[in-house]
Order: structure tokens, then C-alpha cells, then sequence
């Protein structure tokens, strides 16, 4: 557990110390619907955290520094908890035998 907090603690600092570096150019899929004229519809659903943006944050970084660590850990969190369903509940515990075989 002490792993897992040192290392989305540095997954903060990194996301704190990149987010200004972060390219305000579009994506390559909304480059190419830009360039061919193709119409954006009104989603079904707009997510949690559309564009990286929160109701009631007006900083722009502030707004991203907070939806991209709420992601990184909503995404570590949903793999813990994956490798916590997924991953046996009595692993086997073998020994491994230094013993040379005779043949």
C-alpha cells in the first residue's frame, strides 16, 4: 500500500509539473473533422469532467492539474480494484527448490 501512495504521489508532482507544457493544438481526430467540415453533435452524456474542466474552477490550470489527478486516480484506484478481483485469493505457496535434478 505504501508503494501505491509513493507512486501516485509522484504521478501528482509529474501531472503538476507538465500540465503548463500540455499542447492547446488539437488532437489528430479533431484536426481531421476540423479539416473535412464534419458537423460535432451534441453528446448523449458530456461525462464527468468534460474537456478537463469543472463546474465552479475558472483557473485553466487549476481546472486541468485537478480532472487530470481525479482521472489518475480513478483509473489506479479501478486497477487495484480489478487486481483485487481478478487476482487469486489463495496463490500457491511454493518454494522454489535449489535441488538439481539427477539424470
Amino acid at each position: 500500500m505504501k508503494k501505491t501512495l509513493i507512486a501516485t504521489a509522484l504521478i501528482l508532482i509529474f501531472l503538476a509539473v507538465f500540465i503548463p507544457l500540455a499542447s492547446s493544438n488539437p488532437d489528430g481526430l479533431s484536426k481531421v473533422a476540423a479539416t473535412f467540415g464534419a458537423d460535432e453533435h451534441k453528446p448523449v452524456w458530456n461525462g464527468l469532467m468534460t474537456d478537463y474542466s469543472l463546474a465552479g474552477v475558472t483557473n485553466p490550470y487549476v481546472a486541468t492539474l485537478l480532472t487530470g489527478s481525479i482521472g489518475t486516480i480513478i483509473v489506479l484506484l479501478s486497477a487495484l480494484l480489478l487486481g483485487k478481483t481478478i487476482g487469486s485469493k489463495n496463490p500457491a505457496k511454493t518454494k522454489p527448490t535449489n535441488q538439481k535434478s539427477i539424470a
